[in-house]
């Protein structure tokens, strides 16, 4: 595979690092959660957070934010997070509903619980591929709740670096079946051939009627937003360096590969779904999410 080398690749679990940003949109998630206009419901984010000693202290309501929407942090990125959880869980829905697809891979899944909170349909396997710390952090936690899966659920621990393509088809996983795969969240942080390697292989591995979605950034250059309003609170109120974990080299056209090799793509921006949804994060000023494009891919049947 691809090297996915990273300078924070040290940090085991949800400690710090890549790691802490789980706990952050977990995080966001909770606050989502409690809000009276929600867009997502998300009832174990805020065990996640309060079960970790780096989130410790962190808000999980609203009414813990002193300043509401105008933190640039547990306000508008919050908010943000929360439009994209609505946004991806009616892509995983309408995918295994609408077609015949009963297969779903979470590629990095970090802290996410949509194994136990989604309607799946009879039949459905969710596969969750993160490395053994954070997964057993996950069981973890949801097994003091007593939470009962809704889909039968296959963690597969397997750093993104090692085979993961060979583990899952020991896992269970079926390559001549249609699959749903989600990218969330990730490949922000790993370098070009990492990405290229990543969606070539979930094409290979992806029989027609599959689909894909994933989230990029498209900005020439991040370090043009480093001073902005939600890089700088995000540093200063729990200690995250984002443009520091973040890969800053040229991306590759990941949306324009797949439509070479036949399959139907459409790039959206976050702020098409506020419009749609009356909620969320709007363009602004100096904007660090001005460059985040959410892309969902169908490949068509032979």
């Amino acid at each position: 595979m691809a090297d996915t080398a990273h300078r924070n690749d040290d940090v085991e679990g949800v400690a710090g690092g890549v790691g802490v940003t789980a706990l952050l949109v977990a995080a966001a998630r909770a606050i989502e959660t409690h809000r009276p206009d929600s867009l997502a419901q998300d009832v174990f984010a805020e065990h996640f957070v309060l079960g970790a000693p780096a989130s410790k202290g962190w808000p999980v309501h609203p009414r813990e934010v002193p300043d509401g929407d105008r933190n640039p942090l547990w306000g508008r990125f919050a908010r943000y997070f929360g439009l994209r959880t609505r946004v991806l869980d009616d892509f995983l829905l309408r995918s295994v509903h609408a077609g015949n697809a009963r297969q779903v891979v979470l590629l990095g899944a970090g802290l996410d619980s949509r194994a136990y909170r989604l309607a799946w349909p009879p039949g459905c396997v969710v596969f969750e591929i993160d490395r053994a710390e954070v997964l057993a952090f996950k069981h973890q936690v949801l097994g003091g709740l007593s939470a009962t899966p809704k889909a039968a659920r296959v963690p597969v621990p397997m750093d993104l670096r090692a085979d993961w393509a060979g583990a899952l088809p020991g896992a269970g996983f079926d390559p001549a079946a249609p699959s749903v795969w989600l990218v969330e969240g990730l490949l922000f942080y790993l370098p070009p051939a990492a990405e290229t390697y990543l969606i070539d292989t979930v094409d290979r591995l992806s029989a027609g009627g599959s689909a894909l979605a994933f989230e990029v950034k498209l900005d020439k250059d991040l370090l043009e937003y480093r001073d902005s309003p939600l890089y700088t609170a995000t540093h200063q109120q729990i200690g995250i360096d984002l443009l520091d974990l973040f890969d800053r080299s040229p991306r590759p056209d990941s949306a324009g590969k797949l439509t070479d090799t036949g399959w139907s793509t459409s790039v959206r921006t976050p702020f098409d779904f506020t419009r749609l949804h009356g909620r969320g994060p709007l363009p602004e000023r100096y904007d660090a999410l001005a460059g985040n494009r959410w892309v969902f891919a169908d490949k068509p049947r032979r």
